[in-house]
């Protein structure tokens, strides 16, 4: 007799022997779920120009006898990717360009830069403005409103933490002389352009954006739009004025956009974005600001760790030299441009 029992007790093992048990069919015929993604070997890459309720405007093939804009939606598995003007995107799908037709992006290509900002300097929340850019065109104005120096320091410092190279431009000067603005900035070595009714510099200003993308940012009410309109004459942006109780311009661009620029010299990208009034840098890194400063950076590897390189460190390189008379005029007046950004988030 079998330990197991008799023919009854082999009846009831063999009712739970798991090799018996029957799978539950899939009642919706799904396929299982799976982390793997198709490789999209045949996506097109191209410059993203724009965004507008969840739909992206693409230019494919740039440059090329074939050029064209296709409109595109965001693939399921970027959602929690910002896709932003100026990223080079990877587009599969109906990609011709023809009316009703809708493209998909399916990735992001490396970027060579970002500009970012935060809500307020302790907000670590980055909110991403444009990638790719490699200028930077501040425009203050010289009245109406009055121009704002540490404003325009945290745009110089957004500048430098992404490695793009700021340039300044000055409107209104007709309204009021600039001179004494400017001349918070000595040291920077920045590139200054000054406009006037009448006497807008767009050749000069056109001529640095020749081979750049250069993002326009500035405060509302000073003058961007009208420039940019003049700049591109197709671009169509809303411009405003300045209410004369608060002082306080009115947001006319609500979208950040890229806009060819073209003229017989070459051309090159010139990225709108919205008036802004406040601009955070909880995202910098301070080491970024130094390093936009490379002699003064080479003297700074001297000081002690944690050095805050600002006038109270009375042990950083930098102060010591100064005081020693090392750097020379040029010298102190890039130490103090540099101490004034340091200072700008928070030191």
């Amino acid at each position: 007799m079998s330990w197991l029992g008799g023919d009854d007790e082999l009846d009831d093992f063999e009712e739970y022997d798991e090799s018996s048990i029957r799978t539950r069919p899939n009642p919706k015929a799904n396929r299982p779920r799976t982390k793997r993604r198709p490789a999209h070997e045949d996506a097109v890459v191209g410059r993203v120009l724009g965004v507008d309720r969840g739909r992206y405007s693409v230019l494919i093939a740039e440059d090329r006898p074939d050029e064209h804009t296709v409109i595109a939606a965001r693939a399921r598995e970027l959602r929690r990717t910002p896709i932003v003007t100026g990223d080079r995107a990877r587009v599969v799908g109906d990609t011709t360009g023809d009316q009703g037709t809708l493209s998909r992006i399916v990735g992001i290509v490396e970027r060579t830069s970002l500009l970012r900002r935060s809500a307020d300097d302790t907000d670590q929340v980055e909110r991403v403005i444009v990638a790719n850019a490699d200028q930077m065109l501040i425009v203050v104005a010289a009245a109406d409103p009055e121009p704002r120096e540490r404003l325009v320091d945290r745009y110089l410092v957004a500048a430098l933490d992404a490695g793009i190279r700021p340039l300044l431009v000055v409107t209104k000067t007709d309204l009021a002389d600039p001179s004494a603005f400017l001349s918070h900035f000595d040291g920077l070595g920045l590139t200054v352009f000054s406009s006037a009714r009448g006497r807008m510099p767009v050749d000069e200003i056109g001529a640095e954006l020749i081979g750049h993308s250069t993002v326009f940012v500035g405060h509302s009410g000073v003058g961007k739009s009208t420039l940019v309109n003049a700049l591109v004459p197709s671009a169509g942006r809303a411009t405003g004025h300045v209410n004369e109780v608060t002082g306080r311009g009115r947001h006319t661009s609500s979208s950040t956009v890229s806009l060819r620029y073209t003229s017989a010299a070459g051309r090159g990208w010139v990225i709108d974005t919205p008036g802004v009034r406040s601009f955070g840098l909880g995202h910098v890194d301070r080491a970024n600001i130094l390093a936009a400063y490379t002699e003064l950076a080479e003297i700074a590897e001297d000081c002690p760790r944690g050095c805050t390189h600002l006038p109270d460190a009375d042990d950083c390189a930098l102060n010591l030299a100064a005081r020693a008379g090392a750097l020379g005029e040029t010298g102190r007046s890039r130490l103090e441009s540099l101490q004034r950004l340091l200072q700008t988030f928070g030191g």
